[in-house]
């Protein structure tokens, strides 16, 4: 028998259920409530100035002004380093969502290759200051820039800037000089003043770029923009400018520099031209020469392959680096330490007999004119480059006196003022060849750096700088490249500058620049052909520099030997004789005896320096002197 449903029902139950229910859910609400409201006082009122400051950095964003960096002229005026405007692409990682994908998509879009591709990874995981904008690529093109610009809202933490980049517009001839800038790399980035290279991606690697990186740099600004909630920027708030970098006027000669660069004529080798009485250099160059323009931007892998398997060594700088035997370019500094010494004097003579003999020693130090000189002076010994008499001397001055006399000209050591990277080359000496070798210097070690060979080593800086020194009389001036930095002159007399020569007799002078006038207008000069139609007085020497040692009975036959084995050429000149305006050492690699090959070089840089713009020739007829001359070398 069932129960009715009236009897199964508990009003009072149901509603003392309802009573709880309702009780729990409004404890709940009150309790949901409080909680809110808490937390509401808690971010509104507690945490208030916390958030504010969060919600600001959110809004406003602090942002680097790179300065524009100083622009480079030649003594004329002429821009020989520019800024042109373009386009480089940064990423802020703190801002990408998703740095992997985001740099996937970067190189589909900008179609790198695989190598270009890994260069590119590489730049973002350098070490970067917190929220610094990393420099991907620059100098982007229209393509780039429109395929990005339609990616954009894929892209968060990129960003394509407006920027000056450098640029170089005769670069081969003027990079060993000038130098270049490139990317700032780790070990720069740890260095750097953080506050001074703020937003910059450039410095200065080598050259003038490099040492006065200070001076061209400038100083960072800053500005405060507003940005909306994906980064990008709505409006400016306020702005600290930049300090540009300083203009540099250097003391090269555009023409100058491209008539060396011409004569050269893609040879391998260098021309220094200095003005005697300032230090100024005139023209520095080095051949070959490359494009630098590849490394600011940053040069491709293959590209950076193909310079550095190069044969002719275009990223090496011959006028500051090159290392090479001065050769008879170094009898007159000879001559003059002979007089200095007492060793000589302009009147002394001695015989040749195309030879000199140690005592006691049966080897012959040959002259190079087989059958000798006879009787030779201290002019004439300059004059045709005779051996046996600076054999004769460096034996009885001695590798101590010779290499102290030596010194005194700048050879073994850096001379320039402003030369970033210059050589210390190399003066030898007993010192010298024990601590090296373990070994005694030999007597005949001496007389094979009495004519310029052996251990000694030279620089075309140095070689310049010396013959600038002779020119002045022995009055020192360091050479220098830069004239004036903003609005102030490089001072000509500098505080770490040599002391001057000082003579006995100050008409020695003018024995020594007699023999050297007779290299080029006397009737025996070795390079007599080099003076013909001179409308000024000069002085020169030339050199020939062995690439290897012969043996005693040996004749040089450079028909005979690859070209890189024969000789270099050097000569030494500076003009005019009685008021030295410049000097110049040329070394071309090779290329066999100075007094064609280098001597027909320093008379074009002298005559386009000292005679008016029609009288001077230019490098296609120097080109056809030499052609013509080939092969009647007067002496070495």
């Amino acid at each position: 028998m069932h129960e009715s449903p009236d009897k199964l029902k508990s009003p009072e139950q149901e509603l003392r259920i309802f009573r709880v229910r309702s009780l729990v859910a409004a404890l709940v609400v009150i309790a949901l409530t409080a909680l809110l409201m808490g937390r509401l006082v808690y971010l509104q009122v507690v945490q208030h100035e916390v958030y504010s400051t969060r919600s600001e950095n959110n809004r406003v964003r602090v942002e680097p002004l790179p300065p524009t960096r100083g622009l480079i002229y030649d003594r004329n005026g002429v821009l020989l380093a520019e800024n042109r405007p373009t386009y480089n692409l940064t990423l802020v990682r703190e801002r990408a969502d998703n740095l992997p994908a985001t740099l996937e998509l970067l190189e589909t879009l900008l179609a790198l290759s695989a190598d270009e591709a890994k260069a590119f990874r590489a730049r973002v995981s350098q070490p970067q200051r917190p929220f610094e904008p990393a420099l991907l690529m620059s100098d982007l093109n229209e393509q780039q820039i429109a395929r990005l610009a339609i990616n954009r809202h894929r892209l968060p933490g990129v960003e394509v800037e407006a920027q000056l980049l450098r640029y170089y517009p005769d670069a081969p001839m003027l990079v060993h000089a000038l130098g270049y800038v490139g990317r700032i790399n780790t070990d720069e980035l740890k260095s750097l003043d953080a506050g001074r290279y703020a937003g910059t991606h450039f410095i200065g690697k080598t050259g003038v770029e490099r040492f006065y990186e200070d001076a061209l740099h400038g100083q960072s600004g800053l500005r405060q923009v507003e940005t909306n909630a994906r980064g990008r920027v709505l409006s400016e708030l306020g702005r600290t400018n930049p300090v540009p970098g300083k203009d540099i006027t250097l003391t090269l000669d555009k023409e100058l520099q491209s008539l060396a660069f011409d004569l050269l004529d893609g040879r391998r080798g260098a021309i220094v031209a200095m003005a005697p009485a300032t230090g100024e250099i005139l023209a520095m160059v080095s051949v070959p020469g490359y494009d630098s323009n590849q490394f600011v931007t940053g040069i491709d892998v293959g590209s950076y392959r193909e310079l550095q398997h190069d044969l002719d060594l275009p990223l090496f700088n011959r006028a500051i680096r090159g290392q090479y035997p001065p050769g008879s370019t170094i009898k007159p500094f000879l001559a003059m330490a002979g007089l200095a010494e007492g060793s000589i004097t302009p009147e002394k003579t001695i015989h040749d007999p195309g030879y000199f003999q140690l005592p006691n020693d049966s080897r012959r130090y040959r002259n190079w004119l087989r059958w000798g000189h006879g009787r030779v002076d201290l002019e004439r010994s300059i004059a045709v480059s005779n051996n046996t008499y600076y054999y004769t001397l460096a034996h009885e001055l001695g590798i101590d006196r010779l290499h102290d006399r030596m010194r005194d000209f700048g050879f073994g050591q850096r001379v320039g003022h402003d030369i970033f990277g210059e050589s210390n080359a190399l003066m030898p000496s007993r010192e010298w060849k024990r601590d090296r070798f373990g070994q005694s210097w030999y007597p005949g070690e001496t007389l094979s750096v009495g004519i310029g060979q052996g251990y000694w080593q030279v620089t075309p800086l140095q070689l310049a700088t010396a013959t600038s020194v002779l020119a002045n009389r022995g009055e020192w001036v360091k050479p220098r490249i830069a004239s004036r930095i903003g609005d102030e002159d490089v001072p000509v007399e500098l505080a770490d500058t040599p002391p001057d020569l000082e003579l006995a007799n100050e008409a020695w002078w003018d024995r020594v620049f007699a023999g050297m006038e007779k290299v080029v207008s006397g009737s025996e000069g070795t390079a007599r052909r080099t003076g013909v139609g001179l409308e000024y007085r000069m002085g020169g020497k030339s050199g020939t520099a062995q690439v290897f040692s012969l043996g005693q009975d040996q004749r040089y036959e450079a028909d005979e030997l690859a070209e890189r084995l024969r000789d270099h050429a050097l000569f030494i000149a500076f003009a005019p004789l009685d008021d030295p305006q410049i000097a110049v050492s040329v070394i071309v690699e090779n290329a066999g005896g100075g007094s064609t090959h280098a001597a027909h070089l320093a008379r074009a840089m002298t005559d386009a320096w000292l005679l008016d713009e029609d009288e001077q020739p230019d490098a296609e007829e120097v080109r056809e002197i030499l052609e013509s001359d080939d092969g009647n070398v007067a002496g070495n």
